[in-house]
């Protein structure tokens, strides 16, 4: 019998899935490198929503495929498992609905400081209209770094509900390609930064990446802007941004995602009273994580019964895949 180990918790539609095709589930004791150190040598497929390191891949014999919990594949040694012929395999779209919703509740909490007012009215602190500074979004511009799935749909949710004007920067991006309905095409990084009152970033973390906003980046936003991360924390670098909201260049951040994860005790961006910090949620929601495990599933049964996956980091892997003992019985393929 074919074993994946689940590293992390997942909705149950996809533990529920690979048994139905005659597969065994395991998960580890805990949601640690440790606790999967423990189990992995008996995987042939391993569902990450974390880290997966090159040496724990080296302690899985049997392992023929990898499936990533989400979108952003950063957080797994993807070259390591190419070069001995492991796929990786991807969610690309189970949860950018999601994640457009939580960019834009995080925008609107940090415009009307929202966590602060929750804390303000447990309190009793009535006085909290009189003292704190509050903004509007409606007529803004939202700049939007990284124009994919996400920051489509994001687009549409603020032109549409808030009256919000966009500008886009994504090098990616083909110079003939459409633009959703009320988004402008900015010329340069630096162009979005001088227009946008509202950043939200939507890029994936790669070298050429990190640090798009970088302390020269930050201090060419407008003064009294927001920025919103929702997509990778290295993305952003931390120290300059904590600088920006203590002297008031910033108005604010919302940010769902950080250079460091779990957020180290101490950090500073936890003790700034102007940021809306959530850990690393955006794509949570119930109907995004049984849409995501689903297709995880879905791609694992598909590598183990030799069909090719839709979604894998590293497509030219398939033709020098790493082959299953005994592949999945057709029995229980759809």
């Amino acid at each position: 019998m074919l074993t994946c180990v689940i590293a992390q918790p997942v909705h149950p539609s996809g533990p529920q899935r690979m048994r139905a095709a005659g597969m065994e589930v395991i998960e580890p004791p805990g949601t640690s490198l440790d606790a999967l150190r423990q189990v992995i040598a008996r995987a042939d497929a391993v569902l990450v929503r974390d880290s997966l390191p090159a040496e724990l891949i080296d302690m899985a014999p049997r392992l023929c495929v990898i499936a990533n919990h989400g979108t952003g594949t950063d957080k797994i040694a993807v070259a390591h498992a190419s070069d001995i012929g492991i796929p990786v395999v991807y969610t690309p779209s189970a949860n950018v609905q999601a994640v457009a919703e939580h960019a834009l509740m995080l925008m609107l909490a940090t415009a009307r400081q929202a966590v602060q007012a929750d804390i303000a009215t447990r309190q009793g602190h009535w006085r909290f209209k009189y003292e704190q500074p509050m903004v509007s979004l409606c007529g803004k511009t939202l700049g939007i770094i990284g124009l994919g799935r996400t920051g489509r749909i994001l687009c549409g949710m603020v032109t549409q509900a808030l009256g919000m004007r966009v500008v886009v920067w994504s090098p990616s991006l083909p110079a003939d390609e459409a633009l959703p309905p009320g988004a402008q095409r900015a010329a340069s990084l630096d162009e979005l930064l001088a227009t946008a009152d509202v950043v939200s970033l939507h890029r994936p973390l790669r070298p050429d990446t990190r640090h798009t906003l970088d302390a020269t980046a930050l201090r060419r936003m407008k003064r009294g802007a927001i920025v919103i991360n929702t997509s990778r924390g290295g993305l952003i670098d931390e120290a300059a941004l904590a600088d920006a909201l203590r002297d008031g260049h910033l108005f604010g951040a919302g940010l769902d995602v950080f250079e460091t994860e779990p957020l180290p005790a101490g950090a500073v961006v936890a003790g700034l009273p102007n940021v809306t910090l959530t850990p690393h949620v955006a794509g949570s929601a119930q109907e995004a994580l049984q849409a995501t495990a689903s297709q995880c599933a879905e791609q694992i049964i598909d590598v183990l019964s030799g069909r090719r996956p839709p979604h894998m980091a590293r497509p030219d892997v398939w033709d020098r895949r790493r082959l299953p003992q005994h592949p999945l019985s057709s029995e229980h393929q759809p």
